[in-house]
């Protein structure tokens, strides 16, 4: 595998090593240099190669995961020649591997100031951010990393967009974890109302009782008791009644969650009108028909051939997709 094209970087706290993992299996298939020999530390002296001898060391260390020399070697090629944006996110690349996520994020951000359409800095720098839970700031670098790989028409296959649809999650999550906090301190806080009402209203009876004790008025006595039953009762339901809400509302919150295959593999969004291609890639109209208009005719997922006719209404995924929504209204905002 070449460092220096294709995709991501190690598993860490954001969740995104197993997309990192599929990208560099396509990266090693279109640069296999795992099979060329490795450089030694005589073959390669400092200051007297290029940044490029460097640079291919660094490749050929990556290729077998031999992560510290190869950024060892990227290092002494940015020495040589600081002003090749590639050096930067290759070494970058590195650091994700080893989880050094602020050293990426630095790296990539120096690959995006020397180029700022350099695909590779901004998906590593969203990777990286990624990893550190930063994820409205890694959204930002990973739309722009789609947006350049389809202007500069290459291939990352679903790998991107899975790493957007993931980040729009844990965004959606923390929205949620949000609301959850409020709902539970509204919940505690209503609770404590309806107990301090009860306590209120019976105390006022003791007093009433202590009255009617006194001048022996069984009757009253009577009355009062079945009153202090009654409010007790009331307020029990009052807060049985709301508790069963707000379990109604944690029950529902737990079917929040979007299906992938609902999902166009463009927009990343549920999709309204799902057209089916030959090669069995179901998107949403809009999204493909844009796609071959601007991009070129051709799947974005298989690669293959396609025009706009060949376009099929996904029927059943239709049906699908309108019974969710209507069983999830939610789901229009997700």
């Amino acid at each position: 595998m070449n460092a220096t094209s294709g995709n991501s970087g190690g598993r860490g706290g954001g969740g995104g090593g197993d997309t990192i993992a599929t990208v560099a299996s396509h990266q090693h298939q279109h640069h296999p240099l795992s099979s060329a020999p490795l450089p030694s530390a005589l073959s390669v002296k400092h200051g007297t190669q290029s940044a490029m001898d460097y640079k291919n060391a660094g490749n050929k260390y990556f290729s077998v995961h031999r992560y510290e020399e190869a950024i060892a070697y990227y290092s002494r090629a940015i020495m040589q020649n600081p002003t090749i944006p590639a050096l930067f996110s290759n070494r970058a690349l590195c650091f994700l591997k080893t989880q050094q996520w602020p050293k990426a994020v630095q790296d990539c951000r120096r690959a995006i100031e020397l180029d700022p359409n350099s695909i590779k800095g901004n998906l590593f720098m969203g990777q990286a951010l990624l990893e550190q839970a930063l994820y409205e700031d890694a959204l930002k670098y990973l739309l722009k990393a789609y947006d350049l790989a389809k202007k500069q028409n290459l291939n990352f296959g679903d790998d991107i967009a899975s790493l957007i649809r993931l980040i729009k999650m844990k965004l959606w999550s923390q929205i949620e974890d949000k609301r959850e906090l409020k709902e539970t301190q509204l919940r505690m806080y209503l609770n404590n109302l309806i107990q301090q009402d009860k306590q209120r209203r019976l105390n006022e009876l003791i007093v009433q009782q202590d009255v009617a004790t006194s001048s022996s008025d069984t009757s009253h006595l009577d009355l009062l008791r079945n009153k202090q039953t009654e409010i007790s009762q009331q307020c029990d339901e009052y807060a049985e009644q709301l508790n069963k809400i707000f379990d109604d509302i944690e029950n529902r919150r737990k079917q929040r969650d979007v299906p992938d295959f609902l999902c166009g593999k463009i927009s990343f969004e549920i999709m309204k009108d799902p057209v089916i291609t030959p090669y069995g890639i179901t998107y949403d109209r809009r999204d493909i028909e844009e796609h071959l208009q601007r991009v070129g005719h051709f799947d974005p997922i298989t690669r293959q051939p396609l025009k706009s006719d060949q376009l099929i209404p996904n029927l059943a995924i239709k049906e699908v997709v309108d019974a969710y929504l209507n069983e999830n209204e939610w789901a229009l905002f997700y």
